[in-house]
């Protein structure tokens, strides 16, 4: 994938193709985030078995290996969090690991079934978890396709089909991945604790942002059943505002809410819910 950002010095640049990798890159992270993360390891809200699989298969096209496997490990290292037996915690093997180098080491490429019994039992999950390659096969596809497309249609815009395929795919695909990565690195380092919890979780407004919602870490770790991340006002969670919306279409529905334990004035926990 990284290789692959490469081909922006033949392809070139366009101000379609930038619009198609932002938009891209907001609605695959949002498969991370609503998806792999706050519904398939902490079915944090419910929804359909139909709107199960979209939800797996956006997350799916941003290559970040299938539904199950994201989920189980995951669930492990909320299970583990910060200790030696957590897979990707910043604290015992370093920012590096943590960051990416635990994604490619062997040992933690088999899906953790015995972790995610209540997802294994769809065959449709298992088939995406199976054959995770192609929904982003897929995708490069369609934006090779479409590039092409455009090109010939309005050929002022600049634009080519491989142009889709270097900014939409690579180049979004590999902003998606640290951006994604860095939940488990930085907001384990850097940023301010709310809540005493296990872990060293961290909440980190920059990586917030950039994830939509998914660097109030601290809060999360504190009560990993929330839908919700931003507990304050002002803690900016668009996956939590993209949920609302679909649950005002009845997409979704159900969403657990943080528990009303906080004194509103004073930074600390009332009462312990871990």
């Amino acid at each position: 994938m990284h290789v692959g950002c490469v081909l922006v010095i033949w392809t070139g640049f366009s101000w379609t193709a930038l619009s198609i990798c932002v938009a891209l890159y907001s609605v695959r992270m949002l498969g991370i985030t609503a998806g792999y993360h706050r519904y398939f390891s902490h079915r944090t809200y419910q929804t359909s078995r139909f709107f199960q699989f979209l939800l797996a298969l956006l997350g799916t096209s941003a290559a970040q290996q299938g539904p199950l496997w994201w989920a189980s490990h995951h669930r492990y290292h909320h299970k583990f969090s910060d200790t030696h037996h957590d897979v990707h915690s910043p604290l015992i093997q370093g920012l590096w690991w943590s960051h990416m180098g635990w994604i490619l080491a062997p040992e933690n490429q088999r899906t953790k079934y015995e972790l995610v019994p209540d997802l294994s039992r769809f065959p449709e999950l298992r088939f995406l978890d199976r054959f995770y390659l192609l929904p982003p096969s897929a995708l490069a596809l369609l934006l090779w396709i479409s590039g092409t497309i455009v090109s010939r249609l309005s050929p002022d815009l600049g634009t080519s089909g491989f142009q889709f395929v270097a900014w939409g795919f690579f180049v979004g695909t590999v902003v998606l991945y640290h951006m994604t990565f860095s939940v488990n690195s930085m907001t384990h380092i850097f940023g301010r604790r709310r809540f005493h919890t296990r872990d060293n979780s961290r909440n980190f407004w920059p990586v917030a942002i950039l994830t939509m919602g998914e660097g109030w870490h601290n809060n999360h770790h504190y009560c990993p059943s929330s839908e919700r991340h931003g507990f304050r006002w002002w803690e900016i969670d668009v996956s939590h505002y993209v949920l609302r919306v679909l649950s005002w279409m009845r997409l979704v529905w159900d969403l657990r809410t943080p528990p009303k334990l906080l004194d509103k004035s004073k930074d600390y926990v009332l009462a312990d819910i871990q």
